[in-house]
């Protein structure tokens, strides 16, 4: 598996969106993708209780922690690279999380418009 470039919305170098939880296609803690990435989990989302219980409720829970997986769980605060397309679903219901661009891969803008993706910014300090 090929990395895409490391670019992000912005034009600028990808960077990480969380080690702590480990989070990536590729479990490196950025936002990386690849053909084999079909989910495009290309959008570093910080977690919200709305936006956890809104997955929840669709099918995709990420709060529940799962020992089998090594994942413990996902809380408000946690920074996670999402689906694009289920951040848009998200944004369009009203309870799109708050979004780390400069940890965005460019690839989002295949799915997510910059705009959606501006207006749920957030900054968040190297």
């Amino acid at each position: 598996m090929e990395k895409d470039d490391a670019v992000n919305v912005l034009g600028g170098p990808l960077l990480a969106c969380s080690t702590s939880p480990v989070t990536g296609f590729f479990r490196d803690g950025h936002c990386n993708t690849c053909a084999e990435d079909h989910g495009s989990h290309t959008v570093c989302a910080v977690m919200t209780a709305e936006f956890l219980a809104y997955s929840k409720y669709v099918g995709n829970d990420l709060s529940t922690p799962r020992p089998a997986f090594h994942f413990a769980g996902l809380k408000p605060g946690d920074r996670w690279c999402l689906c694009a397309a289920r951040f848009l679903q998200a944004a369009d219901e009203g309870c799109g999380p708050a979004v780390h661009l400069e940890a965005t891969h460019r690839k989002t803008l295949e799915i997510v418009p910059l705009p959606v993706l501006q207006a749920h910014a957030v900054d968040i300090p190297s």
